[in-house]
């Protein structure tokens, strides 16, 4: 389904993830970020770049995972995604729903 995110037509799934990675770039994230009232600071950027690069690795994502990354602790990654810290970071970074996640 298509969604119109920061001016954009994006392709989503029902839960908002996009089903493109390449149709993705900053200004759809801080909008993500927005709907979800989190405003980006550079430390957020920090977790969503490697979000991406564990993703494009093909590494499957677990809170476990970025706890240990040695990018976040999980107590911070909590604090800049505080509901569903996974699910809200991944959708914002534009990559599809974890596994991990129900």
């Amino acid at each position: 389904m298509d969604k119109m995110i920061a001016g954009k037509t994006i392709s989503v799934t029902e839960e908002g993830f996009l089903t493109e990675f390449g149709q993705w770039d900053k200004s759809i994230a801080e909008a993500i970020a927005a709907e979800n009232n989190i405003s980006l600071s550079p430390r957020h950027w920090e977790v969503l770049n490697y979000i991406q690069s564990e993703y494009k690795k093909e590494t499957p994502l677990s809170i476990r995972k970025i706890g240990k990354s040695g990018v976040v602790d999980i107590k911070e990654f909590y604090s800049l995604f505080p509901m569903a810290p996974l699910k809200t970071a991944t959708k914002i970074a534009g990559i599809p729903k974890p596994v991990s996640c129900i």
